[in-house]
């Protein structure tokens, strides 16, 4: 892939970062993501388009309202940039291949999921639920374009393995594990699957080190005590997104270490 295309992919990243802000603030309160348009909370000003370029606006107007000055948060060009690089780094891991749609979709949806979740330890049923369907055709597509039955069948496979193993989890430790993370966990195995087992494993696993290492961090700051709930839908969501970036590889340095 070549520079200018990940550059036109880390635009529509900022766009759709945009609409992701829309996303995290209405999806939990049961709002419409498309109406009312984007306004103000302090004043209720409708939000002029040149006021809601991604990142530029906000720099331009020092993170305030035009009309009122109410401050507005920092996390909204944060959003934007980190849709823009996750999208960047998607496609430059897949290419432009017939199966880039559906990873792209895949971080839209895992950032928008891992912000309500930090937000309101949920996971929304109207973001989880469609998300196998429409990773499921997005892929079959792709296979039907000349990606390989073999990664579509894996895909498959993987999205039922790691939906069981959550399910287990919470059979075995109901207090440890949502259902709403079970709901998720089919998801990013069809994509972790897809990639291959190494990134299947590699991602599953790197969800459960991240959570780990943060609730080690936030104990030893003070911050959260042995029985504090963390919500988990963020790292298993990064884990995942690390999975299919570097996954495979991980997998086949580990094999090359311990077997030779």
């Amino acid at each position: 892939m070549t520079a200018g295309v990940a550059a036109l992919v880390g635009l529509f990243g900022l766009v759709i970062g945009s609409f992701l802000n829309v996303v995290i603030w209405r999806v939990p309160r049961g709002e419409s993501v498309v109406h009312p348009p984007s306004h103000c909370p302090g004043c209720d000003r409708p939000i002029a388009p040149r006021d809601n370029v991604p990142v530029l606006s906000w720099l331009l107007l020092r993170g305030r309202c035009r009309h009122c000055r109410t401050r507005i948060s920092a996390r909204y060009p944060a959003v934007e940039l980190l849709t823009a690089l996750v999208f960047v780094a998607l496609a430059l891991r897949v290419g432009a291949e017939p199966e880039l749609p559906g990873f792209l979709y895949l971080g839209a949806v895992g950032i928008a999921l891992a912000f309500i979740d930090y937000d309101t330890k949920r996971l929304p049923n109207v973001l989880t639920l469609p998300s196998y369907p429409v990773a499921i055709v997005l892929l079959g597509v792709a296979t039907a374009a000349g990606a390989g039955v073999t990664h579509f069948e894996r895909a498959l496979i993987g999205m039922a393995a790691l939906f069981a193993f959550y399910f287990l989890l919470v059979l075995v430790y109901p207090a440890g594990m949502g259902l709403g993370d079970v709901k998720l966990s089919g998801v990013l195995g069809l994509y972790l699957g897809w990639v291959g087992w190494g990134a299947l494993v590699v991602g599953a696993f790197c969800a459960f080190l991240l959570g780990g290492l943060t609730g080690i961090a936030l104990m030893l700051a003070g911050d959260a005590g042995r029985k504090t709930k963390i919500p988990f839908g963020p790292f298993m969501i990064a884990g995942a997104l690390l999975g299919v970036l570097v996954g495979q590889q991980i997998a086949h340095a580990y094999n090359s270490f311990t077997v030779g």
